[in-house]
């Protein structure tokens, strides 16, 4: 797992101020963690991260080297709502199997395990694996600041977003991806014979660019694709590359 911060935020309008804001439901933290993101106005990822149920207050686990830059933007949107974030000093946990007391589902996929926040050690070697695995992106891998869409990056798959929720930050562009087009490109789970370096090049067997080769273990990888430019005869640099599904 990469390095995490963890904030807390409260005051009164601490619901309302990240309803306004991220892409899924806060109503979701009375059963767990919610993950989440923040998009640009033009719906493109800013961050992801979890939200927290806490005692009067909800705490946010974000990738350390999206922290900084999270906090300013939320920052930047409090106005003169009654919200305060503070850093935390807090370890995140990682575990496999049955969640225990005090700990909380991963909401994206069951083979992620639990994570907690109570100052219990923990951490799954493996996490990468079985991320890559179950086909979820990585902050700052897969899911790239001002670049990714992230219907694009599966949040609806892993429950990332909410679509009954109501209006957020980049919520026009996002509902009209769902519902008006079929989306052309986006993260897929591929498998390889052989291993090239993040972000190598995907060309088809036509030559042209079908996309780009993101994280890998054990022969299976997520890639960035052109679906119209998928073939049997994909290449990244010297290693062969198929959609998961077709081989």
């Amino acid at each position: 797992m990469s390095a995490r911060n963890v904030f807390s935020i409260t005051g009164n309008d601490r619901v309302d101020f990240l309803q306004n804001l991220v892409t899924n439901d806060v109503g979701g933290l009375k059963h767990g963690l919610v993950w989440t993101a923040l998009l640009s106005p033009q719906g493109k990822y800013l961050a992801d991260f979890f939200l927290v149920p806490a005692e009067d207050a909800i705490w946010l686990d974000v990738a350390e080297p999206l922290a900084a830059g999270l906090v300013q933007r939320l920052s930047m949107y409090k106005l003169r709502a009654d919200v305060q974030i503070e850093a935390l000093d807090v370890i995140v946990a990682q575990g496999l199997g049955d969640v225990p007391e005090g700990a909380f589902a991963d909401p994206r996929d069951v083979s992620l395990g639990w994570r907690a926040y109570d100052g219990r050690s923990g951490e799954v070697a493996e996490f990468d694996d079985l991320r890559i695995a179950a086909g979820v992106p990585e902050s700052g891998v897969e899911l790239i600041p001002n670049e990714s869409f992230p219907l694009e990056v599966c949040f609806e798959r892993f429950h990332g977003v909410d679509f009954k929720k109501g209006c957020y930050v980049g919520q026009e562009v996002t509902a009209r991806m769902k519902h008006k087009t079929e989306l052309r490109k986006g993260l897929a789970q591929v498998r390889l014979e052989g291993v090239a370096p993040v972000g190598t090049e995907i060309v088809n067997g036509a030559g042209k660019v079908a996309g780009t080769l993101y994280s890998q273990s054990d022969g299976l990888g997520l890639a960035h694709l052109r679906f119209d430019r998928v073939d049997d005869a994909m290449q990244a640099k010297d290693a062969r590359v198929f959609l998961a599904d077709e081989k």
